[in-house]
């Protein structure tokens, strides 16, 4: 069996996945604006040589027959949160091994001032940046605020690799790698390798030079999740580190292999990509126990967070339908998964169900070594490469995998001891050096450069 990696999902504000937990006694998370909240998660992941943490975002807010419910302010479900980039250049300095993925979108973000943030968190951090490249903002209330128009659920993929076209030509083709000779005598930087770039894509449009020069891993390692049949094709394309949102092993395995085939179908290594599912769990030494703990924290959140929490992620107000209406009946133009991912439930399934977990799989329950087993035959059956740990409570959820599972796993080989590899891409891809791979598309664009 393949040597696992892991990453830790992680959100800027008080609750995340839809639930509403802060009232938990063990939660800390409502201490989200505190810079000792983020060390302190950073150095749980750290301690435990966890790859990644991953800092999920969202713009806009819950919005429910035109209105914000007074249930999101109560709950702190959707409002206030910190930006992922700036939480990210915020504890690079307490750490320096741990990977920091933030997430950005290609529909809100503007390309070339991205571009540059991501190179400079690069920069600061010795190689260890990657991106989790969306395609929306969640919630339609964000177009608004933003004063954009919304664009349809394909076409925004298409906006994406427009957009993936021109970072690639700033992250990769503006300044070539060792451009900067910093010699004191008179030359700072080489002018033969430094380039303009020119871009006229039918979304966006940039003529110049790159702000920032080459950064270690030149391109963030880029993380996708969609679901859809475009969103699997946009990642089998630009992803590196693809997620998953689990399920059972034969959905898994569906979609593992789906990716990997659209890998293989843009000229690239199938097996290059690596696919993490997520997983929540609850552990305890006893099965009993496992299961008294699972029970207190669905008990901390109130029922009523359930209808805004998937207008936020959907649109979809789900109190105006009967409870007996099929999801396959509803569209929206947001997150489809979080549609499809209900098949033919009801609206009245789906409301229990998302109370219970939100948008996160269902927790499995049980002691570690159990926990462990499910892990073990989840990637094996699946042939996925890892695991991206959602805490139910935090910090008490991410300390009591890694320290009750994680060392099941390493017992069992199947999970590393220690960082490999100095940047991010090294070490989570296996690849040599710290930059793209030939046959990824990004890598073309260092034509610029010849």
């Amino acid at each position: 069996m393949k040597k696992l990696r892991f990453g830790l999902f992680e959100n800027a504000q008080t609750n995340d996945s839809g639930t509403s937990t802060w009232r938990h006694p063990d939660s800390q998370r409502h201490l989200f604006d505190t810079l000792g909240y983020w060390r302190e998660i950073a150095r749980i992941c750290e301690d435990a040589k966890l790859d990644f943490l991953f800092l999920a975002d969202a713009w806009g807010w819950a919005d429910v027959k035109g209105q914000r419910p007074e249930i999101c302010s109560l709950e702190g479900l959707d409002l206030p949160r910190l930006d992922p980039a700036i939480v990210a250049a915020a504890i690079v300095g307490a750490t320096s091994k741990l990977g920091l993925v933030i997430t950005g979108s290609t529909l809100l973000e503007q390309p070339y001032a991205f571009a540059r943030r991501m190179q400079s968190l690069d920069h600061l951090s010795g190689g260890r940046v990657g991106w989790n490249v969306v395609t929306t903002g969640t919630a339609e209330t964000a177009v608004a605020a933003f004063g954009v128009p919304m664009v349809a659920h394909d076409a925004r993929y298409d906006m994406a690799d427009d957009f993936m076209e021109l970072v690639y030509k700033l992250f990769e083709g503006a300044w070539e790698a060792g451009s900067l000779e910093r010699d004191k005598a008179g030359r700072f930087a080489d002018p033969s390798k430094v380039h303009a770039i020119a871009h006229d894509g039918p979304f966006f449009r940039s003529h110049g030079y790159g702000n920032t020069n080459y950064s270690p891993q030149g391109t963030p390692v880029l993380f996708q999740a969609g679901s859809s049949d475009r969103g699997r094709q946009f990642g089998g394309r630009h992803g590196e580190c693809v997620f998953l949102g689990g399920g059972s092993i034969e959905k898994l395995a569906s979609q593992v292999k789906s990716i990997r085939e659209e890998a293989e179908a843009n000229g690239r290594d199938g097996n290059s990509i690596k696919i993490m599912s997520a997983f929540s769990c609850v552990v305890a030494s006893t099965e009993a126990e496992a299961q008294r703990k699972h029970r207190e924290i669905l008990d901390a959140q109130t029922p009523e967070v359930a209808v805004a929490s998937y207008a936020w992620f959907t649109g979809l107000d789900l109190s105006s339908y009967d409870p007996a209406t099929k999801m396959s009946a509803l569209h929206t133009e947001l997150s489809q998964t979080q549609v499809a991912r209900f098949g033919d439930k009801t609206v009245g399934d789906v409301l229990k169900d998302w109370h219970a977990h939100g948008v996160r799989t269902n927790p499995f329950v049980g002691t570690p070594e159990q926990i462990a087993d499910i892990m073990c035959e989840m990637a094996e059956g699946a042939d996925l490469d890892g695991f991206l740990f959602t805490p139910l409570i935090q910090p008490a959820s991410t300390i009591d995998f890694v320290a009750q599972v994680l060392p099941v796993l390493r017992a069992r080989g199947v999970a590393a001891t220690d960082y490999e590899g100095e940047t991010l891409r090294e070490r989570l891809l296996g690849t040599p050096t710290p930059v793209l791979r030939d046959d990824h598309p990004g890598s073309g664009y260092r034509s610029l450069s010849a």
